[in-house]
Order: structure tokens, then sequence, then C-alpha cells
């Protein structure tokens, strides 16, 4: 999360407005305490604006080319056990600054294409949203990981403004932070194979086997194959609308 314009750090506190609710950045965190339900609540304003222009340029997508650009997007705000779990697992003190400066994925957008060349249509079209920051980006198509999984991710810093109307003193106030939102790119084939896969690796308490992991590695292999043939069947027949 970055602070500019109105926003700043001062000292060990961020400011978030001018009515005095600050977060101590190196505060424990208290997953219960109103600064967390605060940092939730940016986050998730951001997950929407997110959403708000994918769908956006879904239904410009269609007008232009009568065809879906996207299939269907999903979106999520981390649990806060999650969160917390995810900073131990990396060996981070429980506070506020830990959590904006290392944790990314807080926020998290989905967004499930028919063909690859739509997810790399989609990469360059979310690189020049006006106002957007693009802070990481990697590419797990044309490299995979070595567990088989394919996709592209992002982290994008989209600028969130806090309004609130002042009754005391009569005025209006606006603030504005830029908020990080992983976004993620997958086919439907890709992203078939990525849910059965965390699935089985991480919603069971049984650990995963040498074979069966290799087992992942040659399906993830053999559904890319697929993905590939029905991309070139899609183009041959100049498919326009998504199945």
């Amino acid at each position: 999360m970055n602070f500019q314009n109105e926003m700043s750090i001062k000292g060990n506190k961020i400011d978030v407005n001018e009515k005095g609710i600050t977060i101590n950045e190196l505060m424990p965190i208290e997953i219960k305490n109103k600064e967390f339900d605060l940092l939730m609540g940016m986050y998730k304003r951001a997950s929407n604006q997110v959403l708000e222009m994918l769908n956006g340029v879904n239904c410009e997508y269609k007008n232009i080319f009568k065809k879906d650009i996207i299939n269907h997007i999903i979106s999520r705000i981390k649990a806060p056990k999650s969160i917390l779990n995810k900073m131990k697992n990396k060996g981070l003190e429980l506070n506020y600054k830990n959590l904006v400066n290392n944790i990314n994925d807080i926020a998290g957008v989905r967004v499930i294409c028919s063909d690859k060349e739509d997810i790399y249509a989609m990469v360059n079209i979310i690189k020049k949203v006006p106002n957007w920051n693009l802070i990481i980006e990697k590419d797990y198509i044309q490299n995979s990981k070595k567990s088989g999984y394919s996709g592209y991710h992002m982290i994008v810093e989209v600028p969130v403004r806090i309004e609130e109307t002042d009754s005391k003193e009569s005025h209006y106030l606006s603030n504005l932070i830029f908020v990080k939102v992983e976004i993620q790119i997958r086919t439907i084939a890709m992203d078939f194979w990525a849910t059965h896969e965390h699935k089985i690796k991480y919603k069971t308490e049984k650990k995963l086997s040498f074979l069966d992991s290799k087992k992942l590695i040659l399906y993830a292999k053999v559904i890319n194959i697929i993905d590939n043939k029905f991309a070139k069947m899609s183009k041959k027949h100049n498919i326009s609308e998504y199945i």
C-alpha cells in the first residue's frame, strides 16, 4: 500500500484521514480491532475498483470484437487468519508495516479467459490503465512453476479515495491512497488444474506423495496440450462467441 498526495507517513503513524484515524506501523496486529477493519476496507475498495474495470473492459471488448475476452472473474479478500499465517511462514513480525509491505495478495482477483492469447491481451490492457502502478509481473505460462502451474500474475497498485463528511466542521474530507491487488489471469484449463492442485495439496492434512506430485506435473502438461489444441480450433473456425 503506497501512500501518496494527501496521505503521508509521519513518524511511526500512517494518517488515513484528517479525523485522526491513524495506524501505528509497528503496532501488533489484532484482527478484531478497528485498525485492522479499516485496512481490510481499503483492500476491499481496491478489489471492487479492479472488478469494475475488468467488467467494463469485457463489455467494450464484446461490443467491438463480438467475443468475450473474459469468461468469468473471481475475487476475494484474504481471511485474517490466512494473512497472519502467511506472515508467520515468512518469518515476519506481526505488525502493520510488515503486513502492508510484504503481503501482496490480501486483495486477490482471478480472471479466467478462454484462450492464452486473451490472457496476453488482458495483460496489455491492465498495463495501460491510467493511474495504476504495475509493481510485479510473473509469466508462469512461458515458464511454468516446477509444480506444473501455469498462469500470469500481476501485482498492481490502484488508487483508492477515502471520503468522509466531518459533521462537526461541516467540510468534506478526501484522501487518496494506493492499495496493492494481486491479479491472476488463467485460461479455463489452467484454472481447472490449479483448483484441483490447490485442494489436493493444501486443503488436506495428508501429505502429497512423490508419485502424486509427478502425476500432477504430467496432468498439467496434458492440459496445456489440450488448451493449445482448443485455441487453434477456435482460431481456425473463427469463433466469435465464447462457449
